[in-house]
């Protein structure tokens, strides 16, 4: 169970299931000051394909959420009486806008070669993302969605910086290998428009909004 440094005085009115591995949505969490376990979906991403990121997206994090109740005891989880259980899920794509102009989606990198020539395109460039949030009731079954979208400005990033990100090997864990929060990254984004916690994978306020209403379902 993980918890934020800055947690509600009371305890929490509901159990809170994290459908990813993901550190930076586990950091997210905690600084929303949410207690949850962790849980992973282990779905096949790539066999799941959508023309429009935006549906993409979500289709991804419900699928996530879809595998990872198909492995539980959903009898467990409605109890009357018992604290209502969320399931929180979530997906993010980077879109790397070219000179030309041709919208090309970004995934996690799965060779250096592909992570160097990721990181090379955002030097002195500029990419936008999308990401959707999606939460269940475990208790009533019920599911509510939303997308969020940003857009991030880089300096020129220097060569010794990438192959030290590359050697890192965290570039490979992420979408378009966009570590916006990591130390040798920081120093050379310039701005961003939107949420910072919605380039890292999952948006604050999109997750409180869709906790709240989740509740009331």
């Amino acid at each position: 169970m993980a918890t934020g440094s800055s947690s509600p005085a009371g305890p929490q009115p509901f159990k809170l299931i994290l459908g990813s591995s993901s550190v930076a949505r586990k950091h997210i969490l905690e600084e929303m000051g949410l207690e949850f376990q962790v849980m992973t979906a282990d779905i096949d991403e790539k066999s799941i394909r959508r023309e429009n990121p935006d549906d993409l997206v979500m289709v991804l994090a419900e699928a996530k959420a879809d595998a990872i109740m198909s492995r539980l005891n959903m009898a467990d989880y409605q109890k009357e009486g018992d604290q209502p259980t969320l399931l929180i899920t979530s997906d993010i794509f980077v879109d790397f806008e070219v000179v030309v102009h041709e919208g090309i989606i970004r995934e996690k990198p799965t060779t250096k070669e592909e992570a160097r020539q990721f990181l090379k395109g955002y030097s002195g460039g500029h990419v936008s993302t999308v990401g959707s949030v999606v939460v269940t009731n475990l208790t009533t079954g019920k599911r509510l969605g939303s997308l969020d979208k940003a857009e991030v400005y880089f300096h020129d990033i220097p060569d010794e910086v990438i192959e030290n990100l590359i050697d890192e090997g965290v570039v490979f864990r992420v979408a378009g290998g966009l570590l916006l929060e990591h130390p040798l990254t920081l120093p050379f984004v310039e701005a961003v428009v939107g949420s910072s916690d919605s380039v890292m994978g999952l948006s604050k306020e999109i997750a409180n909004k869709l906790i709240h209403d989740a509740l009331s379902l």
